[in-house]
């Protein structure tokens, strides 16, 4: 689905889609919603003497103060009774809730003619009285806030309102079980380009099916991980879910949902308080009712665990287990995520991948990935979003025009600011280059919004030059810092006046907000993080054009490239200030400074200088040729220099904002024509060559070393192997055959392997001196889980019987793919065959091919192959045992199966 608005984390509703920003005109209902069709004979307890006529009166007041409803649907619930357990009645209400400064509206909604029958009986001064009037007010009126609360998405700016119906734009986003490996900390830019171009075949999960076992998982699922980066679809996901669930169209088993953001806990880091006292603070309806283990399906969703300031301590041994027990907030959520409190709730975290491992990993039963949009995707929303077809047709040819610009389009965020620039400057006489690189559209973007801003009422007072230099300082002051979230106490620490932050945010909704939510207190962000590094680019360039200041001479942190700087005299020209940021970006461990650097440097090529004094005046720097070819220059040596495949791919980034394409092309002109094998290329040159292949528009299907590394000389194709090793992880088929990969090569591949186990689906290391050692380090990643391998060629590497138990047991740890497995020319003997016989009389091995030719085997390894197949029939078809010697009378036992109709073998060659 895509992700319009919301901020620069991890993905909040995309700007197009601002619900928090509506939070602001008016206050937002608190509701949850219970929904099932066997809710009807639910009994509804008071345990006060109060009369109809008096909580009618209440309801009647809340009304014009703030909704309560909860609508009540599912099978389940129809034995459970709804315990309204306070002596007092709704008109008792925090006053955090009191607080709220404008009224929230009251829905109610009835959804069928069922509902109104059979009647609820209230037990009221021991009489009966027939109040379904009174389970549609307190009741369905909860579910219908939560539906008006979550169906609209805002496209444009708040203050206008255009509001768009979320079923009318959402566009399915492509979500999977995430793949085990390493938390990536990686800028997630790169990220994205990673997943771009993986093939995968991965299960995609329905968002409304996350709780659902995939076929052949039978083990219940608690608490959900939802993992993605800035602007994936992550918010909207979960906005979609309760959609779905408060229309009555999915998981009507579940009774209850509480969303609540980390954003708003944030705020409440300070209090103790019980579960149930926490809940009425967002939900005053919570009350009257008593959530305990077993009266509800309850579902907690807790959106954005990177933007979590609490506490959480899972190595904690405070033990909380009663709902009305009192303890800090990060308590509370750490009882909750455990299971201590509330054990059978379903809990639902959504995170930035960085931050996902906050959450023990024996607490999540499922982890699941948004991966934004893939190609069709892409087209969909476009066309969705753009009524006019020809128009979204030549919005997505150009998209697709500019490699760098279409592999973005995997975050929906960046499909809204694409359709918000490209609509306007394709559909109109609008003058200027239509954006081709990353900065160019986000200078667009912006210039777009300021024009936005001019059109309102109260922005006299502040001319934009002054707004976007302010916005541009918090952004990057922020940056350095890590925040992506800033609360009063962050922007007085940047200098800025917490009441100047709020004229900002009403002038500019699409770049930066301030928000409300159920707790009172405000909350700043960028729409996104992207958008937040941008500005802080341009905060960064105008410095140093306009005011002749070099900001990272003024950094504090005491990195060695600073103390260098401190010895010198300060030079604020362009280029030294490039150099800095170079050298900045590339001494960050997680990259947090690439897309950054690659703004800064796009804005300083002289056409997007001349774009930039649309927005304000400008100082054009004189010699900004100059300045740019010595950037381009200082980037190169670096790229000569590099070690990180990483690094260096964004450097090529930064060569393509600067308009540099030479070393691209000229790796184009080797790849083409097939000579890259042939040629003798220097560092920099297969750094290009990573660069190429891993940006490329074409899936990574095969990576073949004789390809890149001709004939028969080992060292040199040892050497391409490990420059292309960035390149070989993200490939479908392996093929490693003879380039003189021994042990310590075998430990390279499999590092290279463990972030991504789940793309490889064939591995040739044939006729490689790999011995028992090096099968022992392939063997970690075949026992992965994730490792989905079908092919493996092992032909001739050393192996014997010792390698092959190891490989025999590695397999049996994870059987379910392997399909063709080729040991051929290894001394493996009877022994080795015995323990792979031992494997394969595992009904849950599936191997269907079995190559074993020159293998030293005997009749006695015949005979064992023979049991191992009577034991499992279902799936051998092909064993291969040419060249052992084996006469007719010792296969005897094998070629009887292959004629008896109950085994699967049907080719036999020996």
């Amino acid at each position: 689905m895509e992700e319009t608005e919301d901020t620069s984390r991890d993905e909040d509703l995309s700007p197009e889609c601002s619900l928090e920003h509506q939070k602001r005109s008016e206050s937002e209902p608190s509701c949850v919603s219970v929904r099932s069709d066997g809710s009807l004979n639910m009994l509804v307890k008071f345990k006060n003497e109060d009369t109809l006529t008096d909580q009618s009166s209440v309801h009647q007041k809340r009304s014009e103060s703030e909704s309560s409803c909860a609508s009540v649907r599912s099978n389940e619930s129809k034995n459970n009774p709804l315990h309204f357990k306070s002596a007092d009645t709704q008109t008792n209400l925090s006053l955090e809730h009191q607080k709220r400064s404008e009224p929230e509206p009251s829905c109610e909604s009835v959804r069928s003619d069922e509902s109104m029958c059979p009647p609820i009986h209230l037990k009221i001064k021991n009489k009966q009285t027939d109040v379904s009037h009174v389970q549609v007010q307190v009741l369905n009126t909860f579910r219908s806030n939560l539906m008006k609360k979550f169906e609209r998405l805002c496209e444009g700016t708040a203050k206008q309102g255009n509001p768009t119906l979320l079923n009318e734009i959402y566009t399915e986003l492509y979500i999977t079980e995430s793949e085990g490996g390493e938390i990536s900390n990686e800028h997630e830019v790169r990220q994205i380009e990673t997943q771009s171009r993986t093939a995968t075949e991965d299960t995609a999960i329905k968002c409304s099916d996350i709780f659902t076992a995939l076929p052949g998982q039978d083990k219940p699922i608690r608490t959900v991980l939802t993992k993605g980066v800035a602007g994936i679809g992550k918010t909207v996901s979960v906005q979609k879910f309760i959609l779905d669930w408060a229309e009555g169209q999915e998981n009507q088993d579940v009774q209850l949902i509480f969303p609540l953001p980390f954003r708003e806990l944030n705020l409440m880091k300070d209090k103790t308080l019980s579960l149930s006292d926490l809940l009425y603070v967002f939900f005053p309806e919570t009350k009257e009712m008593e959530i305990s283990n077993d009266k509800y399906k309850v579902l907690f969703i807790f959106d954005g665990l990177d933007e979590c300031r609490l506490s959480l301590d899972f190595q904690s041994d405070v033990r909380l287990c009663d709902v009305s027990g009192s303890a800090s907030v990060d308590v509370l959520l750490k009882n909750l995520i455990v299971g201590n409190l509330l054990p059978s709730a379903l809990i639902w975290i959504t995170s930035r991948p960085a931050a996902a491992d906050l959450i023990p990993s024996e607490c999540v039963h499922r982890v699941t990935e948004v991966r934004g949009f893939n190609d069709p995707q892409k087209e969909e929303y476009f066309r969705k979003r753009i009524r006019d077809q020809s128009l979204a047709d030549r919005i997505i040819s150009h998209l697709k025009s500019s490699r760098s610009l279409y592999i973005m389009c995997h975050i929906p965020v960046f499909c809204w600011i694409s359709a918000a620039v490209l609509e306007k400057m394709l559909s109109q006489a609008e003058s200027g280059e239509i954006p081709k690189t990353l900065t160019q559209m986000y200078t667009h973007f912006l210039i777009l919004q300021i024009n936005i801003k001019h059109e309102k009422d109260y922005e006299k007072n502040v001319t934009d030059e002054d707004m976007i230099l302010k916005l541009g300082k918090v952004a990057f002051q922020q940056l350095v810092k890590g925040n992506l979230i800033f609360y009063e106490e962050d922007l007085r620490d940047c200098g800025i006046d917490v009441t100047e932050a709020s004229v900002y945010s009403g002038l500019c909704t699409q770049i930066f907000r301030e928000e409300f939510g159920f707790y009172q207190g405000k909350v700043f962000c960028f729409v996104h993080l992207s958008i937040q590094e941008h500005l802080a680019a341009l905060y960064v360039h105008l410095s140093c054009t306009n005011h002749n200041i070099n900001v990272f001479d003024q950094i504090t942190k005491q990195s060695l490239m600073s103390k260098v700087q401190k010895q010198k005299s300060l030079d604020a020209s362009l280029a030294a200030l490039h150099q800095s940021a170079v050298n900045e970006a590339l001494q960050s461990k997680n990259g947090h400074l690439n897309l950054f650097l690659r703004f800064l440097l796009g804005l300083s090529v002289e056409s997007h200088q001349i774009l930039l004094q649309r927005l304000m005046k400008q100082n054009i720097t004189k010699n900004s040729s100059d300045s740019r070819q010595d950037t381009i220059k200082y980037i190169k040596e670096k790229i000569k220099t590099m070690s990180s495949p990483k690094k260096s791919i964004n450097l090529f980034h930064c060569l393509n904002e600067l308009g540099d394409h030479s070393l691209v092309e000229e790796i184009q002109q080797y790849l083409n024509s097939g000579t890259v094998n042939k040629a003798k290329l220097s560092s920099s040159q297969w750094s290009a060559v990573v660069f190429v292949l891993l940006t490329s528009e074409k899936k990574l299907d095969e990576f073949d070393i004789n390809k890149f590394a001709e004939g028969s000389n080992d060292t040199k194709k040892l050497e391409v192997f490990k420059k292309l090793l960035p390149v070989i992880k993200e490939a479908r088929s392996v093929r490693l055959y003879n380039c003189g990969l021994t042990d310590e090569g075998c430990a390279a591949l499999t590092s290279a392997l463990r972030s991504h186990p789940e793309h490889l689906r064939q591995l040739d290391l044939s006729w490689n001196k790999l011995g028992n050692s090096g099968i022992t380090r392939i063997s970690t990643i075949l026992k992965d889980s994730h490792c989905k391998l079908e092919k493996l060629e092992l032909r001739k590497c050393g192996l014997s019987d010792e390698g092959c138990a190891v490989l025999t047991s590695t397999l049996r740890s994870n059987p379910e793919h392997l399909k063709e497995l080729d040991l051929s020319w290894n001394k493996i003997g009877d022994l080795g065959v015995k323990h792979l016989s031992a494997g394969l009389k595992d009904p849950h091995f599936k191997l269907q091919k079995l190559e074993l030719r020159c293998c030293g085997i005997t009749v006695e390894g015949c005979a064992a192959l023979a049991s191992a197949l009577k034991s499992n029939p279902e799936h051998l078809r092909y064993v291969n045992l040419s060249g052992n010697e084996l006469q007719k009378s010792e296969v005897k036992c094998l070629s009887d199966l292959k004629d008896n109709p109950v085994y699967k073998l049907e080719k036999l060659y020996t």
